[in-house]
């Protein structure tokens, strides 16, 4: 007799296991990040974990998104052959009716960041409809499932090659991750697929992505294969870049590498790489016809004891509200600062529109003259919030635009993450202005620092309009100084040749 899951029962589980991942961390990831913070000796590192470690612990808390990017849904299946669904829909549409059900909670509104046409519309759809499907019929009378939310900023970052058969992945792999640059917000995993055709590789890569994070147990009790031995090389020699958390130079790059083979042609080596940023978010179900699945909240006991504050005795206090050209100009790299004031925010959409905008003479809404600029789209705000989780987005997506704004509308500092290119550097360095950074995967923490926000032009953006941000001590680090000195440059440089001198610690 076949086993029934009923349609509901199907939707409310995608609906619930969306909202759970929305804002609790794996707890794999969360101790291994917990150990990575007691290890780390570099300041800026251990300050990023810190913040970001907190953030975990007040998502978990406070039933709210780890980061504003609430991803691309990811749902895999693997459907028991004596399964039998009660629904006239098809998988996709009950998929895509659990992830409309779980984005739009009123209790959790999560980011719609989906848009309906890649190429030219490109009209968000409102729901973060539809999501990403892959389905594998399998022996037995239960539905397997595994759901993830997976951001833009690492999905960006992924790589593929087709390799020589002869040719070395762990070459190929230490030569791509520095490409990367930290817009996949490390610390992170990678997950690696070799084998199989281009599409198969890719797809091993994002599964491998959904395995818990073991490193520290593979460590403990030594490889056992080939390929695990692989994983402790890849691990090392990954970390040993000195890239650090959020590309500030530190110990630990990568928590964990996943890899994941297929047989393949004897004239192919097909290599994928995708990471998973510090938001890591998926879960892991089955469904048996019982009902709609259960799924457990971790206890509060595994976050460690770390509490991130504003330290103002090693950050300098700013205000906004009189800033000047000349004081950002006094700011050097590296330097941490406690913002206060009232800041504008914009990213893609909202740049290209002032593009258009100053081409054709148009006059635009907001007057940018002496301001800052931050580059994020937030969650909306619920019960009394004025703004949802507010994190950075990734900054070398702007990079094309500022010399423009810097030129054109008064602009004189940004705020983003991740580092800057050449062309936004040297743009910088000409108008003695200045990148700062925010931690990626701390958009929680970083809205508390928020106390009023408005619209103040493009509102049929949505998250993508200019909004006006009053903040009170929003930390930011300076990662690009008046003149063109990246922190992403000589962060990940210094320490590099620092381990390179140092036992490498990996447990």
């Amino acid at each position: 007799m076949s086993v029934i899951i009923k349609e509901e029962d199907f939707i409310q589980s995608i609906a619930d296991g969306i909202q759970f991942i929305s804002y609790y961390h794996p707890v794999d990831y969360i101790r291994h990040l917990a150990r990575a913070y007691e290890r780390e000796e570099s300041p800026a590192a251990r300050d990023a974990m810190a913040q970001i470690l907190t953030n975990s612990r007040m998502c978990a808390e406070g039933k709210r998104p780890l980061c504003q990017d609430t991803g691309i849904v990811n749902v895999f299946l693997k459907v028991g052959m004596g399964v039998r669904f009660d629904t006239k829909r098809t998988l996709q549409e009950l998929c895509d009716e659990g992830v409309r059900r779980g984005y739009l909670n009123p209790d959790n509104p999560l980011r719609a960041s989906v848009l309906d046409d890649p190429l030219f519309a490109r009209k968000n759809t409102r729901d973060n409809t539809p999501c990403i499907l892959h389905v594998e019929l399998v022996p037995g009378d239960k539905v397997d499932v595994q759901i993830a939310s997976k951001g833009g900023g690492s999905e960006n970052k992924s790589k593929f090659a087709m390799l020589n058969p002869s040719d070395s992945l762990v070459d190929w792999v230490l030569k791509t991750v520095p490409t990367m640059g930290a817009g996949w917000c490390p610390p992170g995993m990678l997950g690696i697929g070799v084998g199989g055709t281009a599409e198969k590789a890719m797809l091993m890569a994002k599964q491998s992505l959904m395995e818990d994070i073991d490193m520290y147990e593979l460590l403990a009790r030594g490889p056992q294969s080939k390929l695990e031995e692989l994983r402790i090389e890849l691990y090392e020699k990954v970390n040993a870049l000195g890239i650090g958390a959020q590309g500030l130079g530190g110990l630990t790059t990568v928590l964990d590498v996943k890899i994941s083979t297929f047989p393949t042609h004897a004239a192919s080596k097909p290599v994928a790489m995708i990471p998973n940023c510090a938001a890591t978010r998926h879960a892991h179900f089955e469904l048996d016809g019982s009902g709609p699945a259960r799924l457990d909240p971790p206890s509060l006991s595994e976050w460690p004891e770390v509490h991130w504050a504003p330290d103002y005795n090693k950050s300098k206090q700013v205000d906004l509200n009189t800033l000047t050209k000349e004081e950002v100009a006094s700011w050097k790299p590296g330097q941490t600062l406690l913002l206060s004031g009232k800041m504008l925010t914009g990213r893609d959409a909202a740049h290209k529109r002032i593009q258009d905008m100053l081409a054709k003479g148009e006059p635009l809404p907001v007057d940018f003259k002496n301001r800052v600029i931050y580059y994020v789209g937030p969650v909306d705000p619920v019960r009394d919030e004025v703004v949802g989780p507010a994190g950075p987005t990734t900054a070398t997506r702007m990079d094309k635009f500022t010399d423009m704004m810097l030129e054109q509308t008064g602009l004189i500092a940004m705020i983003g993450k991740s580092e800057r290119g050449p062309v936004a550097i040297e743009s910088i360095k000409k108008h003695n202005s200045a990148y700062l950074m925010a931690v990626g995967g701390a958009a929680y923490l970083v809205s508390k620092a928020i106390r009023g926000a408005k619209v103040l032009g493009f509102a049929d953006l949505g998250m993508e309009a200019i909004y006006e941000f009053d903040v009170k001590d929003m930390p930011v680090t300076v990662a690009v100084d008046a003149q063109g000195t990246s922190v992403h440059t000589t962060g990940p440089k210094e320490w590099q040749a620092k381990i390179g001198k140092i036992p490498v610690a990996v447990a």
